[in-house]
């Protein structure tokens, strides 16, 4: 699942289910930069996808510090 985020940038999500959790990564289409959390599997995937972009956004933000 592809998303623009409000900066024009694309980030790809991708959810996998395991037993009672499901991973979410989210990779931005530019640098190719992956970040990934882990959720129950009752969580909405909108929360899940919020959460692992933020994730995202934090390491963006201290890689272009460095």
């Amino acid at each position: 699942m592809a998303t623009p985020h409000t900066n024009s940038r694309e980030v790809l999500f991708e959810f996998t289910a395991i037993g009672t959790t499901v991973k979410v990564s989210a990779i931005d289409a530019a640098t190719g930069l992956e970040v990934s959390i882990m959720g129950p599997v009752q969580a909405s995937r909108a929360d899940l996808q919020r959460l692992a972009l933020a994730k995202l956004n934090g390491r963006l933000a201290s890689h272009s510090r460095t």
